[in-house]
């Protein structure tokens, strides 16, 4: 959608609730002495893949995952929880304490730029960061203790604003354990993890404790001495048509990280395969927050409400270009200190108009980061020797939607949404005062969903919607290149909007089976893209993505389980020659495989196999990624009060990529290359980490 004035936006968000109030005022909740009640919705208890959502999901690529469905997944890195939601990818190109590079239905979403995510009604993507738009860190999540991680792809949902053009996921934690439990994990290459998970009752609620703490020197010749931190308090009251919940996490971590390297220097054996270009680069992060849940239930209608605060800062030094700059080289030091503070709010009624069953919800989201000391520095060995750019920035976001879910016929009905998002952004430079400045935006995503059906427990789907993400403050401001001190043309647009249309199948005729297919179409807006790496901005085109998906979950005995994912996209940039028009990094293909088995004797065993590839790296499709192959293997035999494993990560020792760019980079020592700058442009590739073993041992108490 095109942008609007704040005065519009202002209009809009009041023509809304004038909206909602006039219907609720013409159609009362019926009181007691009404003769026909409302007649609710049906709802279902969440509990995983083979949850019956037929009749209840809007789409095709909307889901749930459970719990029980991957505390049996051989994790090697707690950003693969993301990989429970069909055809997403999560890799890395550095050190363990820095956020995943994820990948989803043709975007190369760097650190989360279009892929939002929340934990407990927290969002954990962080607008205008150091390293990158969206940043996303869950490294301060603790696996164990995930109850339930709900999923959508596509534009297509009112609650969702910032960052969820290609979807989102919302992780839960656990109220309470049904058993105490400690964990310790030991493993290869120095890898030591322990888990502890308390829950006790306490007055009305309960109290739940968990701590994480994890070393972890790597495959890498240069050791990566992870040392990372993890705490949790979580206290919860959960009545029956009521409960709140208190919030306390803790999380830092810190490291020295190998980045990706030439494949040239690989080749040639200058730099070993799981060697570094400099030694130096790593980090520092914290994050802590604070955050309160309280909801309530009755016929009539359903309120959900929270509020936080957290505190989150990084430090971090890369080199990604070696040694353009032969004297001090290209490493750079990212680094922020962040207060957000925020709140959701949510009332859905449970109405009858005219005969016709419907939800009605309204939504309020509030949002407020206080960004201090945003810094972009040349260093050599994490000593500063020049100051690109330091900036404060102040950025609030005001979110108000409206959805409508309609039951219009027996097998048909419709979920209608209209979402506005506001936006100011307050850039104050430090060190070129012409690129301070401030600037408000705003965007009206309207969304459409038609459901029909079920028949042979078959329902099929219709969507279509418009998404955005915001993009860095800075770039919105900005006049002079910092880097160059050349007069920059044009500033970024601050929203850049998304739209989208899906045609979708959802399917349990088959007994134990729950299988989708998804066709889905994504056009994202002109932009010019603000660079945190170089301190400037880059335009970029308009872009499309289409695909199909085909999703499956098979449960055949209570004791085997079968999953089967498969995600095809073609992606490319409009407006360009043909073969001109390739978008770097977008991942054409992705496909995943598990099997699961419980004995009833206390054994269990998983296989899973994760492959993706058609990875074009440059736009005239000169360059590509070789695909990737990575199988895991897990065995284990559990008891109701101890449970031993033994995981094997890339069970076959495959040298793929986990991540490969297309750039120049000058090594140590090397003579000048043929670029303007001396470098030389090849493959800049990071490979997966070798065949290691971790054996897990579980006390439940």
């Amino acid at each position: 959608m095109q942008k609007i004035t704040r005065q519009t936006t202002i209009t809009i968000i009041t023509v809304i609730w004038a909206a909602y109030s006039s219907l609720v005022a013409a159609h009362p909740l019926p009181d007691e002495e009404t003769q026909e009640e409302p007649v609710q919705l049906d709802t279902v208890e969440i509990e995983g893949r083979a949850t019956d959502l037929i009749g209840i999901a809007t789409s095709a690529s909307q889901g749930v995952v459970g719990q029980p469905e991957f505390k049996y997944r051989p994790l090697s890195r707690v950003g693969e929880l993301v990989e429970v939601v069909p055809g997403a990818i999560a890799t890395q190109h550095s050190g363990s304490g820095k956020a995943n590079q994820y990948f989803l239905r043709g975007f190369n979403l760097d650190h989360g730029t279009d892929f939002t995510v929340s934990v407990d009604g927290i969002p954990m993507n962080m607008p205008s960061h150091a390293h990158g738009q969206g940043y996303l860190d869950l490294n301060s999540v603790i696996p164990e203790l995930v109850d339930k991680v709900e999923y959508g792809k596509g534009p297509y949902y009112a609650e969702v604003g910032d960052f969820s053009s290609a979807g989102f996921s919302k992780m839960h934690t656990m109220h309470k354990l049904d058993k105490n439990f400690i964990k310790f994990t030991g493993g290869e290459f120095d890898f030591y993890r322990s888990v502890l998970g308390v829950s006790h009752k306490f007055g009305d609620g309960d109290l739940l404790l968990g701590s994480e703490v994890n070393f972890y020197d790597g495959v890498w010749e240069q050791a990566e001495d992870l040392k990372k931190y993890n705490g949790m308090l979580r206290y919860t009251v959960d009545k029956d048509t009521w409960g709140y919940s208190l919030n306390g996490k803790a999380y830092h971590s810190t490291w020295t990280a190998t980045n990706q390297i030439p494949g040239r220097a690989i080749d040639s054996g200058l730099i070993g395969l799981y060697g570094t270009g400099d030694g130096s680069d790593g980090g520092i992060t914290n994050r802590y927050s604070v955050s309160g849940n309280y909801w309530n239930r009755s016929d009539k209608a359903k309120n959900e409400f929270n509020v936080y605060a957290l505190y989150s800062d990084l430090d971090l030094f890369s080199n990604f270009t070696g040694y353009i700059n032969p004297v001090t080289g290209d490493q750079i030091e990212q680094k922020e200190e962040r207060v957000q503070v925020g709140g959701n709010a949510e009332h859905t009624r449970f109405d009858k108009w005219f005969g016709i069953e419907m939800d009605n919800t309204l939504g309020l989201q509030v949002r407020h980061d206080e960004i201090m000391g945003l810094a972009l520095n040349q260093t050599q060995q994490r000593n500063i020797w020049n100051t690109v750019r330091e900036d404060d920035i102040s950025e609030t976001s005001v979110g108000l939607y409206i959805k409508n879910e309609a039951h219009w016929l027996d097998k048909f009905r419709t979920v209608a949404g209209l979402r506005a998002d506001f936006f100011e952004f307050d850039v104050n430079s430090k060190t070129l005062k012409i690129n301070s400045g401030s600037k408000d935006a705003a965007i009206i995503s309207p969304k459409l969903s038609m459901i029909f059906g079920p028949w042979y427990d078959t329902d099929i789907f219709l969507n279509g919607g418009y998404g955005y993400h915001s993009n860095d403050a800075r770039g919105t401001t900005i006049k002079i290149d910092p880097t160059d001190g050349v007069s920059q043309a044009d500033s970024v647009t601050p929203l850049s909007w998304s739209r989208g249309a899906e045609f979708g199948v959802r399917t349990q005729h088959l007994p134990g089976l729950t299988s989708t297919v998804a066709l889905w179409w994504l056009e994202s807006s002109s932009e010019l893209v603000f660079v945190g790496d170089g301190g400037t901005t880059e335009p970029s085109g308009k872009s499309e993505r289409y695909g199909v998906e085909w999703t499956n979950y098979y449960k055949p005995t209570d004791y085997l389980t079968f999953d089967a994912d498969f995600a095809f996209t073609a992606a490319k940039f409009i407006g360009v020659p043909s073969g001109e028009n390739h978008i770097p990094n977008s991942v054409g293909r992705v496909v995943s495989f598990g099997a699961t088995i419980e004995s009833p004797m206390g054994l269990f065993g998983t296989l899973r196999l994760r492959h993706f590839g058609d990875v074009p790296l440059v736009e005239n499709g000169a360059a590509w990624n070789d695909e990737t192959n990575i199988v895991n293997l897990g065995l284990g035999y559990q008891k109701e009060a101890y449970k031993v494993e033994v995981d094997v990560f890339n069970l076959f020792d495959s040298t793929d990529n986990d991540i490969a760019y297309f750039y120049g980079y000058r090594l140590q020592g090397e003579a000048a290359g043929p670029n303007d700058d001396g470098s030389t442009d090849g493959i800049i590739r990071h490979p997966i980490e070798p065949r290691m073993v971790r054996v897990t041992a579980t006390l439940r108490f």
